[in-house]
């Protein structure tokens, strides 16, 4: 029995930049979501792209630049409730449909990012509200 392939080599790099060009499209038509970006967004762009080649299997030069991903950590300044989370997928979800790729690929990947949203949540509506 032969190991599963990697999404980064059922994609290879250019579907992946694809997706983060999506990606990034579907924030700037979510006004709530593109608040939380910074004006020029090239840079936010490059850091998605480099660290979904790692996290999909494909070079690591996200860590040779970057260092561990600490995502909580560096998303933690940034209030993510639900409802944000579910906003964020939105556009991931958006960019995932404009890729095409074989339903592998699209659900290690699609359970990766609810996965990373999911732990991304660090705020929380009130009880009861």
């Amino acid at each position: 029995m032969s190991a599963p392939l990697s999404v980064y080599t059922l994609l290879g790099e250019e579907k992946i930049h694809q997706l983060v060009d999506h990606f990034y499209e579907e924030v700037e038509r979510t006004p709530d979501l593109r608040k939380l970006y910074p004006k020029d967004l090239e840079p936010a762009r490059q850091r998605l792209y480099w660290f979904l080649l790692h996290v999909f299997g494909g070079p690591a030069t996200y860590l040779e630049k970057r260092g561990h991903p600490m995502l909580r950590r560096r998303h933690f300044q940034w209030a993510i409730d639900p409802e944000m989370r579910d906003r964020w997928l939105g556009c991931m979800g958006k960019a995932l449909d404009q890729i095409p790729m074989e339903a592998e690929a699209r659900e290690a990947m699609s359970t990766y990012f609810y996965r990373a949203a999911q732990h991304m949540v660090n705020r929380h509506p009130p009880e009861g509200g």
